[in-house]
């Protein structure tokens, strides 16, 4: 069965009440619930973790590496400025899709840069809650050509 990582960065956790017409209405909890009965159906098992802290990101993507086949990153502001989140997805050796719900392009100019994302195997960006499945479609190898 293949394994993936779901990291979700600094006031993910807020989902639902966070500037909802940005982010959804949705909290976290849900999205992962949902996120989890559909990647089961398909053969794929998730570990989720949400952290406000940067070391907790780096130290859950170095601890997959080797025990999971992928990780799906929402580094939330961390995007932008993490060289440290950004160094420690560049080495390691697993695979990384940073993915956002919110179009990065069509935000601040600040937030169409991103640090961690030019290290990310790929970015997929502003299509809600579909950007994980997404990811976890490609990581899993079950996108279609």
């Amino acid at each position: 069965m293949t394994r993936i990582l779901v990291l979700q960065g600094p006031n993910l956790n807020l989902l639902g009440t966070r500037e909802p017409e940005i982010y959804g209405a949705r909290d976290l909890s849900t999205v992962q619930a949902d996120l989890e009965r559909w990647a089961s159906a398909r053969g794929v098992a998730l570990e989720f973790l949400q952290s406000n802290h940067e070391g907790a990101l780096i130290d859950a993507l170095q601890q997959a590496a080797g025990r999971c086949d992928g990780a799906v990153l929402n580094p939330g502001g961390f995007s932008h400025s993490s060289v440290a989140l950004r160094d420690c997805i560049a080495g390691l050796a697993l695979p990384v899709v940073e993915v956002h719900l919110s179009n990065l392009h069509a935000r601040e100019p600040w937030r169409q840069r991103s640090l961690t994302g030019a290290a990310a195997k790929g970015i997929i960006s502003g299509f809600g809650e579909e950007s994980y499945r997404l990811a976890i479609l490609h990581l899993a190898g079950l996108a279609e050509d």
